[in-house]
């Protein structure tokens, strides 16, 4: 059976979802709660933006009139490849953090706003397309994009932060 693109999109943002179910435990002591995240899925969560951006500046890298999209994309994905980084370093081979912890909140938060900065430059990139990408093309970047803020607003959920994106139809 072979499975298109688009289909491995749509079917990854389900197995996000689920997954994501498991990245981390919430417990309430005495009226103060203690959200403990899996380190591994903090840093899946963020590949999965860095996959979303590659997946969209392969469609746009043919295009020259979609320079400034690419390069929007480009540097959210730069930044988010940073924030990952030095996530991962500071983490090493520790399995679980407190998000509660101020410096791992920082991290983690670091994580999310570059998330939410390299959705919102793929989704202009969609929106200023016009018809340069065929329709095929705009479905595959549109796929990417709604993979991206799902997993996205199932990070913020498990971390109780608020999430308005919606899907680009």
């Amino acid at each position: 059976m072979v499975t298109s693109r688009r289909n491995f999109l749509r079917n990854s943002s389900f197995l996000a979802g689920a997954l994501a179910l498991a990245a981390c435990s919430t417990v309430t002591t005495n009226g103060v709660t203690t959200i403990t995240l899996d380190v591994t899925k903090v840093k899946n969560y963020g590949q999965a933006g860095l996959n979303a951006a590659a997946t969209v500046a392969s469609f746009l890298s043919a295009y020259p009139a979609l320079a400034p999209y690419m390069a929007a994309v480009t540097l959210a994905d730069t930044a988010l490849s940073g924030a990952l980084t030095a996530f991962s370093t500071a983490a090493g081979s520790t399995l679980t953090i407190s998000y509660d912890d101020a410096t791992w909140k920082t991290r983690v938060d670091s994580i999310l706003t570059d998330l939410d900065t390299l959705a919102a430059a793929i989704e202009n990139a969609i929106a200023g397309s016009g018809s340069i990408l065929s329709a095929s093309v705009i479905a595959d970047a549109k796929t990417a994009y709604n993979a991206l803020a799902t997993v996205i607003s199932v990070f913020k959920a498990l971390l109780g932060v608020s999430d308005s994106r919606s899907p680009v139809g």
